[in-house]
């Protein structure tokens, strides 16, 4: 049977749910697929190829459209989409985050971010910088919250540090909340710079 990309992508995405990104390699990917790992390099040239790839697939669904009128819906919407789909795949944050520095993406979910800052009545160039802000904001917060439980998984974390005693506690707010607070001082920012009549 010819291997087809679409199986490539599905073998790596089932390694990286279950192992990981640092067991994510060409030769695995190939033995699981029952392949020399040369077939592989036919649909990606390299393995940074492949996690853009894993990335575009991983977000696929985040541009979908949005039955709301305001932009600070649309713009929430689309950031608690991408924190989704990111926590549905173990180091799906770090593996995005490698894949959009080493700009292998097709851009879709930042494109979206960035159109909901502009629909808000930034300028172009404004939205553009914003929709890159918000896009970090989102990788870098899912990843702290992802590598924390996995941390929390192989006991590296004291008891009291444990992201489940914190959101069953008054220690602190659960992760939700925390990226909640974050998307909603970046909307008040939006606001203050529409409400601005000089901007840097």
């Amino acid at each position: 049977m010819q291997l087809r990309r679409g199986d490539v992508l599905d073998g790596a995405i089932a390694i990286l749910d279950e192992y990981g990104l640092g067991d994510l390699t060409m030769r695995r990917l190939a033995t699981s697929l029952g392949v020399q790992p040369g077939a592989l390099y036919w649909h990606f040239p390299n393995k940074q190829t492949l996690l853009g790839a894993i990335t575009d697939a991983m977000l696929a669904g985040v541009s979908a459209p949005i039955d709301a009128a305001d932009w600070d819906t649309r713009l929430r919407t689309v950031a608690h989409r991408i924190r989704d789909c990111l926590l549905a795949h173990r180091d799906g944050a770090e593996l995005a985050s490698a894949s959009y520095a080493a700009r292998l993406t097709t851009n879709d979910a930042r494109d979206t971010l960035t159109a909901a800052c502009h629909d808000a009545g930034l300028p172009a160039d404004e939205s553009e910088l914003a929709g890159d802000t918000l896009l970090y904001y989102i990788l870098g917060q899912t990843m702290d919250e992802q590598s924390r439980m996995q941390m929390d998984s192989h006991g590296a974390l004291t008891e009291s540090a444990s992201p489940l005693v914190e959101s069953m506690t008054s220690a602190g707010p659960d992760a939700t909340t925390r990226f909640e607070y974050g998307l909603s001082l970046f909307v008040d920012g939006v606001r203050s710079r529409l409400r601005s009549p000089a901007r840097d």
